[in-house]
């Protein structure tokens, strides 16, 4: 099957734990019908996601021309793959119910040493409905199009004289479908729903059986343009159903569900009862409420008294206690297996009550549900045990006697409870009886039924008791008395009301059908054969002829049968519909009916409001989504395929439309009146038939209405006994649209003409307002915004015939014309009443007129249509308008028009330009606009994060996916055009600007836009607004990825979302740039705390941040530009922290210049061509190898140039020189907190070792530098982390800098060999640097798992707070700091393997796994530590020392950007020790599991970035700059790391242990 140019796809996303990823609690998925050619259901699944290890995804969706069988599940194996999704197609071929999982292995807690993997498990069955395809004379009818109409077969008549006329009237009010009521042949009660043979056809009406009904179908079909619906009975068949005395085991009997024995029993003797209330000198009539008490009490004692009930609770004490004692005689005592609780346990102090415990849990039987009399029993064995531990055995104390009475008194103890569990049901058993008995004898809305007797007995049986004939002789006498079935109130939909865990039968809590057998199904077919086949064969013959099912009694249904039964009718009629009759009173349980039964509309009725309020309620619920609901989809470059792996059965291909499923309520089949329900003549005013009926026809959904309803019968027909036939209007005269007599016939066929037009061509949107007594509605169609609007005065009673009051109407931006307005009169006297139902032939309606009225007046002014009642509109009155909207009839679809063009607008834009048209927070906008704008603020809700789309984007994602209209963004557009303004202007001023001249397409792209939805009516602003932006937003995106490296555009989405913060962060600034005198785009250290002037480039920032943000995103230019303009100042062989645009240079970081060695490393490998950069000449800031300061526009600034090459010789041989300056300029004018010996700075190497040394106890060299702040509290100018000495991720940066320029030299690509040491000025080599540094690396920094071991190392035993892990520092100023744990030597493991033993290394890892890693961040101190601190609250004005003015900024919160650097060490040492593809797939996995926070947060972070830090547990750390580049950027490494990973790990190649990794350009 190849893709056809505008293949259509709905994405389904899943959880790593594969349950469907879409908002709401039910997850209910319900797809349009199937198409051609099909549509694709794409399932995506996150590439390393848990339910990929050893996972396989199996859905039984069948393929194109397949049968759909439950259980034949497609298998797609899951391949894992960590740098992009994996997108399963699976083609939508036929409508149904379909269910999905997946098979895994659950990946294991992370181990360094082997652990037994988890056994393979599966996740839940989630589910797919596809709605059914329904065809009327060539025209596809969607479930929302239906007009239904619902028929009591056997009041049509004759067949086919009296069936044709009334079809053909149906047909002419503009229904499309009819509902009949079982057509089967019926039994004795002649009710249509007790069927006497599910296999033949009424022969009254079908005389020919299957022939006439084919004959009836077709003409209903081609002649009358009808459907044919009909219920199915799956629950219960006749009394009498001659089938039942072959096949009584199809029915709950005492052989088939002997725990229905005592309800048997009780419902035997209270029919007996009642035959007998003369003999006990009770009344047979009932004429109050005493009468009924002496019956009561007769019950109570000759009933249930009489059959001794409480037998079937309770223990035979007598039978029970001499078997235990004779067990005990002859010493057969025992346990159950397994059982606790032994003799020896057993204390001849306890409590009767505790012997009488001791005995249910260990010596019982017949606990588990009722049965025969005594079935609950004592084992004698376990009990002999008791009598052996209370008196000895019996050899030693041969008392019988004694040990019976011992026995008797345990026993009865025993007793007690199931006493108290007897008169607690007894309780509800008379209190159900004397209920019924009152309803059915006394209540005034009740029967009456008169005397009591033969008759007239006392209670509806519960069981029916087949005949004894030749037939049933055959079975057992138990077998032939069978539960009939009956409902609960508030039952349990789930659960068997007859099976062994209810008690229904017993307690009468059933309202029974006499006439009806309750079916027993089992748990599927082997349990009862003939009954699955039977039905299965009744259900297919439906299925045969009828286009849709209503499941009757749904809710008592088991849900596995109608599974089978409804598979069984599809393998017949694929594209069937199924409504149900579902009342299980859970919302929950409903969704599961619907999910698995794959059912198209639960049933609900209008009858059932008892105010106009609760009708509007009604018509909100099920008349559609809100007028100007966002109903966008989320998914951005639909013009492009998956960016994920597909596993398709057919060919991807370009042109897709992409539909992000959204979750579905549940699809209401709305009635204005069903079978069941009082008529609006007995429960209302016989008017409000009228604007009722119009009412439910403007929902959105399927409808119906019954025959009667129409034609106003006075009162509800009774199925069961009435014998009348129909008479309708319609079926006598044919049907017009006009006002008439008979009914609603004509207005109701406009009415159906409108819904199902409606419904056909997709208006889905609803407006329904309540005024007092009237219920207006509007319906329009989303795109067109062509519609209809209805004005209905509501009829109950007392409301009289005043027109009452009705303001005007006034719809902005709409033009209205009238369709009609009508009143409905109808003669409801009782004396008229009593006429009507008189007739003992026919059901007729009351004496009813329509009149047409002229008191509704339209004017269609400029900007609006307004409406207006002048005269006469009394309830049961409505009129009925259509609208269109000017505005929105655009030549190609307003729609299409709004959204279209969008990434042909922004094709051209450059990174730079999407910069300002995507992001720029507050003071960035500012520094644009010197001051002039800023984001914008929405009233109510506060301002954006961006002045670009991402900051509307953000507030919009939310909206639109929650539709959440009421929305303060949505009011205030509302009010009036200003954020259309504010855009359109903010993109023209900036395509203005000198190099932005590429704006100017985006900007009239808006412009052209904007200028036409600002003539919609301002409740359409927020949804057009939306997806305008939302157009924009994506196409931006999308222009900025492909402009991204191939991993990048390929990757997943999580990896596309990092690799935006690289646009978001590098800017052109007014007040900021690399440079002193002009000006280039700079890389901002986070949003909004570090945007402008010299806040926003920090050296130290920029280098922890370049590799991913520009290297790892393929923006090499701007990644050059960096590393040149800081090689530019480099002075004392180190690059400045604080940047300054080259004017106020601060040398006060010791790390920032090894980070920035690291990424001129890394350039050269991943750039292309990336040695060149290594001869590039550089103008410098300072004299080179010179330590004077002067200002930038000095004359010797810039005066001499360096190759990089020599820039990198100059920092590498300062530092082996060693330094010792003062910060030029100290004192409070650079640094107000600092103390005066924190301005100097010391650094040198110990040649011992090869490490760099540095820093003092007052100043905070790394990247850990917050200095304290407050006086009050005494910490000001003291580092919360001074980290003096060798910090150890500083060893490893420079080792791999020695390894880096020592291989380049041997290459002959760097001319330096070496560098000469401090102090004797000898020569040393590179490569022996370095190994001086390996030499020494693990003895100083090791701290042993083994403290017998410390002896090989630097350690001092007596301070190590944690072992196994690597020091934080060596030689520091403060012993005990050396061994904090912190989470910085995994940034020396990233980039310096090699200097650490494998074992050991993954070793601290897991510790730093276990105590460091929080849900997204690395907590900066270990939790044990005494100076933790995990709260960060820069605010603090407290007297604590290590918490005021936030001095614990590195001392427990935790921050993001070393988990990058830990997860890239995690993976690099994992995978060293794993063995073949599976082994190394954990060890992407393991990563995966811990990205999820990460991810989590990027996706809903209005500043789409991740944020500094946390606090403790990842909790909202409200000083944390919310976007920092480095969170962003060593995540984009980490990715990086993993794309050479695998591909090395494809090739064959061993996992490197050589300092650094080969990238490919």
């Amino acid at each position: 099957m190849a893709l056809s140019a505008k293949q259509t796809v709905y994405t389904l996303p899943l959880t790593d734990q594969g349950a469907p990823d879409i908002p709401g609690a039910h997850n209910y998925i319900y797809l349009p019908p199937p198409t051609e050619p099909a549509y694709l259901l794409r399932i995506s699944i996150q590439g390393t996601s848990s339910i990929c290890r050893h996972g396989t995804f199996c859905i039984n969706v069948p393929g194109d021309k397949e049968e759909f069988e439950r259980s034949r599940f497609r298998k797609y194996k899951l391949e894992p793959n960590f740098n992009r999704s994996i997108d399963i197609d699976v083609p939508i071929t036929s409508a149904g119910a379909f269910a999905f999982y997946t098979t895994y292995q659950p990946l294991p807690d992370f181990s360094v040493s082997s652990v037994e993997p988890p056994s393979p498990t599966q996740t839940p069955n989630f589910y797919i409905d596809v709605s059914p395809k329904l065809v009327l004379q060539k025209s596809i009818l969607p479930i929302p199009a239906l007009s239904i109409f619902s028929v009591i077969s056997k009041f049509m008549g004759q067949n086919p004289t009296d069936w044709d006329r009334h079809l053909s009237g149906i047909g002419q009010r503009g229904y499309n479908m009819v509902h009949f009521t079982p057509l089967m042949q019926r039994g004795d009660s002649n009710s249509p729903y007790s069927i006497f043979d599910q296999l033949t056809f009424d022969k009254q009406f079908f005389p020919h059986g299957e022939e006439d009904l084919a004959k009836m179908i077709d003409k209903m079909e081609n002649q009358h343009g009808l459907l044919g619906l009909t219920d199915v009975v799956w629950n219960h068949t006749a009394n009498n159903s001659k089938w039942l005395e072959a096949h009584p085991e199809a029915g709950y009997n005492l052989e088939t569900a002997p725990w229905l024995e005592a309800a048997e029993v009780l419902d035997t003797e209270l029919l007996a009862f009642g035959n007998q209330l003369s003999k006990h000198k009770l009344p047979t009539t009932l004429n109050n409420s005493a009468d009924l008490a002496q019956v009561m009490d007769g019950v109570k004692s000759f009933v249930i008294g009489g059959m001794k009930l409480w037998e079937f609770y309770v223990v035979d004490v007598d039978r029970d206690a001499h078997a235990s004692v004779a067990a005990w005689r002859l010493g057969n005592t025992s346990l159950p297996s397994g059982g606790s609780g032994g003799r020896t346990e057993i204390s001849q102090d306890w409590s009767m009550k505790r012997k009488a415990d001791w005995i249910i849990d260990h010596a019982f039987t017949g606990n588990d549900r009722l049965g025969e009399r005594f079935r609950r029993r004592v084992r004698a064995e376990g009990a002999a045990s008791l009598l052996t531990a209370l008196l000895g055995p019996f050899s030693k104390a041969p008392n019988e006697s004694v040990a019976l009475l011992v026995m008797k008194d345990v026993l009865n103890e025993v007793n007690l409870q199931f006493y108290r569990e007897y008169d607690a049901e007894l309780v509800v058993i008379m209190e159900q009886l004397s209920n019924r008995i009152r309803y059915q004898r006394l209540d005034g809305n009740g029967p009456k039924l008169g005397a009591i007797g033969q008759s007239s007995p006392l209670i509806e049986t519960y069981f029916t008791r087949l005949p004894l004939n030749e037939t049933t002789k055959k079975h057992s006498s138990r077998s032939l008395a069978l539960a009939n079935n009956g409902w609960i109130w508030a039952a349990d939909a789930m659960r068997d009301n007859a099976g062994p865990s209810s008690r229904a039968y017993l307690r009468r809590e059933v309202i029974v059908w006499g006439d009806c057998v309750k079916l027993r199904y089992g748990s599927g077919p082997q349990d009862s054969p003939f009954l699955w086949d039977f039905i299965a064969k009744y259900t297919r013959l439906m299925a045969k002829y009828f286009a849709g099912f209503r499941v009757d009694n749904c809710h008592s249904t088991p849900i596995h049968l109608a599974e089978y039964m409804l598979d069984q009718a599809r393998k017949v009629r694929p594209n069937l519909a199924v409504f149900a009759e579902l009342f299980s009173g859970s919302e929950a349980t409903d969704f599961v009916f619907v999910q698995r039964l794959g059912i198209s509309a639960l049933i609900r009725e209008a009858m059932q409001a008892w105010s106009t309020s609760e009708v509007s309620r009604l018509v909100h619920m099920h008349g559609g989504i809100p007028v100007g609901s966002f109903m966008l989809d989320e998914i951005t470059n639909a013009e492009q395929v998956s960016n994920g792996e597909a596993k398709s059965e057919g060919a991807t291909g370009a042109g897709q439309v992409v539909h992000r499923i959204r979750p579905s309520d549940v699809h209401a089949l709305f009635f204005d009146c069903t079978h069941d329900n009082e008529t609006p003549a007995q429960r209302r005013d016989a008017r409000d038939t009228l604007p009722n009926a119009a009412l439910v026809a403007m929902c959105s959904c399927a409808t119906g209405s019954v025959m009667g309803y129409d034609e106003i019968y006075p009162s509800l027909i009774d199925l069961v006994g009435e014998t009348r036939l129909y008479t309708s209007a319609s079926s006598e005269r044919p049907v017009s649209v006009k006002a008439d007599e008979g009914g609603i016939g004509g207005i109701k066929k406009l009415l159906n003409q409108i819904h199902t037009s409606m419904g056909k061509d997709g208006y889905e949107e609803t407006y329904v307002e309540l005024r007092d007594q009237y219920i207006t509605v509007q319906r329009v169609h989303p795109e067109t915004r062509k519609g209809y609007f209805l004005i209905a005065h509501s009829a109950f009673p007392g409301f009289g015939n005043d027109t009452g009051y009705f303001a005007p109407v006034h719809i902005a931006g709409t033009k209205i014309k009238s369709l009609g307005s009508w009143m409905l009169e109808v003669d409801a006297s009782q004396s008229t009443k009593t006429k009507i139902t008189g007739d003992k032939r026919l059901l007729r309606g009351l004496p009813a007129q329509t009149h047409e009225l002229s008191s509704v007046q339209v004017e269609n002014a400029y900007d609006e249509g307004i409406i207006t009642i002048t005269g006469n509109f009394p309830p049961g009155s409505i009129a009925l308008f259509e609208t269109s909207l000017p505005a929105a009839e655009h030549a190609d679809g307003l729609d299409k028009f709004v959204t279209g063009g969008g990434r042909e607008a922004f094709k051209d834009l450059r990174l730079r330009d999407l910069n300002f048209v995507l992001y720029r927070c507050d003071p960035e906008e500012h520094d644009t606009s010197g001051g002039k704008d800023g984001v914008y603020d929405i009233p109510g809700h506060g301002p954006l994060v961006y002045a670009g789309l991402q900051g509307w984007w953000s507030v919009l994602r939310n909206i639109v996916r929650n539709n959440d209209l009421g929305h303060p963004l949505c009011q205030h557009l509302r009010d009036g055009s200003w954020a259309l303004d504010y855009c359109v202007g903010r993109a023209e001023r900036l395509s203005k600007l000198e190099g932005y001249d590429r704006l100017e397409s985006p900007a009239a792209w808006l412009r052209q836009r904007f200028n036409v939805i600002k003539k919609l009516p301002s409740f359409l602003l927020p949804r057009y607004f939306a997806m305008v932006i939302q157009t924009a937003y994506s196409a931006a995106r999308d222009r900025a990825v492909e402009q991204m490296s191939e991993g990048i555009q390929n990757g997943p989405t999580f990896l596309k979302d990092l690799a935006m913060v690289s646009v978001q962060m590098s800017g052109f600034m007014n007040s900021a740039s690399l440079y002193p005198k002009h000006s280039v785009p700079c890389l901002a250290a986070g949003l909004p705390h570090f945007a402008f002037d010299w806040a926003r480039c920090w050296g130290r920032d920029v280098f922890i941040s370049l590799r991913g943000l520009l290297l790892g995103t393929g923006r090499f230019m701007n990644a050059r530009e960096h590393i040149l303009a800081f090689a530019s100042v480099v002075k004392h062989g180190m690059i400045p922290n604080l940047l300054g645009s080259g004017k106020i240079t601060r040398y006060n970081s010791r790390d920032s210049v090894w980070f920035f060695l690291q990424n001129i490393q890394d350039y050269t490998k991943m750039a292309p061509n990336g040695m060149l950069l290594l001869k590039d000449s550089i103008r410098r800031r300072f004299i080179p190898y010179d330590d004077t300061w002067f200002p930038f526009d000095d004359p010797r600034s810039y005066s001499k140039a360096s190759t990089m090459e020599d820039i990198v010789q100059e920092a590498l041989q300062r530092h082996a020189s060693g330094m010792s300056f003062r910060e030029a300029n100290a004192g409070p004018g650079i640094d107000s907190q600092m103390k005066d010996q924190g301005f100097q700075l010391d650094i040198h190497v110990d040649w011992k070792n090869g490490m760099v040394f540095g820093g003092n106890q007052f100043n905070c060299g790394t990247w850990m530098d917050k200095m304290g702040e407050s006086e009050k509290a005494g910490s000001k100018g003291v580092p919360g982390t001074p980290r003096d000495g060798a910090a150890i991720e500083i060893t490893g940066l420079l080792y791999s800098t020695l390894c880096w320029v020592s291989q380049l030299h041997e290459r002959g690509q760097y001319k330096y060999e070496g560098v000469s040491m401090s102090g004797t000025g000898d020569f040393i080599t590179f490569k022996d640097w370095a190994a001086k540094i390996k030499t020494n690396f693990e003895s100083c920094y090791y701290v042993p798992l083994d403290a017998s071991e410390d002896n090989h190392y630097d350690v001092n035993s007596k301070i190590v707070n944690r072992r196994g892990i690597y020091k934080d520092l060596y030689r520091s100023g403060k012993e005990y700091e050396d061994y904090q744990l912190r989470p910085n030597y995994p940034i020396a493991m990233t980039v310096a393997p090699q200097l650490f033993d494998p074992k050991k290394a993954l070793y601290a890892l897991s510790v730093a796994d276990t105590y460091l890693r929080g849900p997204t961040g690395m907590a900066t101190l270990d939790p044990s530590d005494y100076a933790y601190r995990p709260n960060y609250i820069n605010s603090d004005d407290s007297s604590d020392f290590a918490v005021a003015k936030g001095r614990n900024y590195h001392s427990g919160p935790e921050w993001i950007w070393p988990t990058g650097y830990f997860l890239r060490a995690l993976l690099k040492f994992d995978l060293m020790r794993r063995k073949g593809p599976e082994e190394r797939l954990e060890s992407f996995q393991q990563v995966t599991k811990r990205l999820e926070g990460c991810m989590r947060m990027i996706r809903e972070s209005p500043w789409a970035g991740l944020t500094e830090l946390t606090n403790h547990n990842g909790s909202f750390c409200a000083d944390s700059c919310p976007s920092q580049a480095w969170s962003s950027g060593c995540m984009i490494d980490l990715f990086h790391d993993a794309q050479e990973l695998s591909a090395e790990a494809a090739e064959g190649v061993s996992i490197p242990t050589s300092n650094g990794l080969a990238v490919k350009a």
